[in-house]
């Protein structure tokens, strides 16, 4: 089965220029969510995760079935203010500006395997952001993946930088 054919492109989202990859579609197939979340369990597996840790909010889609299927817990990276109780927090820097990237403070025991996943790689900053933000916690980052990784531009390369390894399910090169 070919899963690109159950992702979605729409033109000029969310502004024009932008070719938005929507994992919506696949979402809706049984069958190609079923073999997208097989595939990338054979992927991450190979990480060795105690924990996955999944990125707002598409991260989460894919994180939380993952952690099920591989029989591993799953935390949430999210922006400020979203999560209940005490919270670490990453600031990072975006193309104009900054964001910042929280966890509960307890999600993560020191020496934790964490995987970090989300819907697509593209440039690599917020999944950077929650690398740190992991390393901070005193989690092991022992690999990152994503569902569709847009592979002009520089997320690999970015991750690669922080020595963590990093497998997609599709790759878009335009």
């Amino acid at each position: 089965m070919d899963i690109k054919d159950h992702i979605r492109g729409i033109p000029d989202f969310p502004k024009p220029g932008i070719l938005f990859y929507d994992i919506s579609t696949l979402l809706a197939h049984a069958d190609a969510w079923s073999v997208a979340m097989g595939r990338l369990a054979r992927q991450v597996r190979a990480f060795h995760p105690d924990i996955l840790a999944g990125v707002e909010s598409r991260g989460f889609l894919v994180a939380a079935p993952l952690a099920l299927k591989l029989g591993c817990g799953f935390v949430m990276l999210r922006k400020k203010g979203k999560l209940p109780g005490k919270t670490v927090r990453h600031d990072y820097a975006l193309e104009y500006g900054t964001d910042t990237i929280e966890i509960q403070e307890d999600a993560i025991e020191k020496g934790q395997r964490v995987v970090i996943l989300d819907d697509l790689l593209a440039t690599g900053g917020t999944m950077a952001a929650g690398i740190e933000l992991v390393r901070k916690m005193g989690g092991n980052v022992t690999g990152a993946a994503a569902m569709i990784e847009l592979s002009f531009l520089p997320g690999r390369k970015r991750l690669e930088q922080l020595d963590v390894p990093f497998t997609s399910l599709v790759s878009y090169d335009q």
